[in-house]
């Protein structure tokens, strides 16, 4: 791991590599669509302007009958080609995990859960990933850029709200949404705690063990890997707390990979001060959350939220 000695400087550097991106103080809408009683939750339907090029969707789950401000969880949905599930997961779940959907999860531990569809997926999708990525590719853009900028500016967002307590934000999310989460809370210090599951991927061993496919076109930044390792990256988190959940048998995340990135991890905590801060977890599993898994989140959650 070769770290950046000054962290704000390398969270510009990697911002800059993130393509042509809107201007970031840019005024933030959002209209409320609906609003519906799920019986322990309720749920917002929002549309909201972030980027000033298509509305984005959204949820915003929170528990009934709350009051004052709350914790607030950032989910972050997975790919898995179901361009059409999107922020759904938040509220139904989908092929990577069998157990209840985190809205009612998270409402039930007293947050606000929010998700947002993002570029190409739920009811912004119809384009081919390849198409929109070399649209964007044309025009100065990176896909995965105008991902994370969305994702910034919805935390800008949800901390505008009067019901989000923004001294006590988390990110988490399964695959896609574990990438999203990690770089999210490496780039925005306003996340205090990061669960990731099933993508903390080394790009070195990634390459060395041919599995780039594995991993959508959305997910590449031209020349990242000038600049930064996956462990560059994952240090910038450091010392907030991170819980990194993944699976042996994972061909998205080569397991000589997590290795290298639990001992960098364990060295920059430690270096920081606070080596418990950082902890992860490999079921014997491929690309799912396991029960185990759900249940290492929600004990963590409620510990550190």
């Amino acid at each position: 791991m070769a770290m950046h000695k000054d962290k704000q400087e390398s969270r510009g550097l990697l911002y800059s590599l993130l393509g042509d991106l809107p201007e970031r103080g840019r005024p933030i809408s959002a209209e409320l669509l609906n609003k519906k009683d799920c019986g322990g939750y309720i749920l917002e339907t929002l549309l909201l302007d972030l980027n000033g090029i298509e509305p984005v969707p959204a949820y915003v789950a929170k528990p009934k009958n709350a009051h004052g401000k709350l914790p607030c969880v950032v989910f972050n949905h997975y790919h898995g080609g179901q361009y059409r599930l999107g922020k759904d997961e938040l509220i139904l779940n989908g092929t990577f995990s069998s157990h209840e959907p985190y809205a009612q999860t998270l409402t039930g531990l007293g947050y606000i859960a929010a998700c947002i569809d993002v570029w190409n997926f739920g009811d912004r999708s119809g384009r081919t990933e390849d198409e929109l990525f070399k649209e964007m590719l044309w025009n100065g853009r990176v896909l995965w850029g105008m991902m994370m900028y969305d994702y910034l500016r919805s935390v800008d967002w949800l901390v505008s709200r009067s019901d989000v307590d923004e001294s006590r934000l988390a990110a988490m999310g399964l695959s896609l949404g574990s990438t999203a989460s990690w770089w999210l809370a490496a780039l925005d210090e306003r996340i205090a705690l990061t669960v990731d599951l099933c993508c903390a991927t080394d790009f070195d061993e990634l390459i060395r063990t041919r599995g780039l496919d594995e991993h959508g076109i959305y997910y590449y930044v031209p020349s990242l890997l000038k600049h930064f390792s996956a462990s560059d990256i994952m240090a910038l988190i450091a010392p907030r707390k991170r819980l990194s959940l993944n699976g042996r048998y994972d061909k998205l995340t080569p397991i000589e990979g997590l290795y290298k990135i639990d001992k960098d991890m364990k060295e920059e905590y430690a270096r920081c001060g606070v080596p418990n801060n950082w902890r992860m977890v490999i079921d014997d599993c491929g690309h799912m959350e396991t029960a185990h898994m759900r249940s290492e989140i929600v004990k963590f959650l409620r510990e550190n939220l």
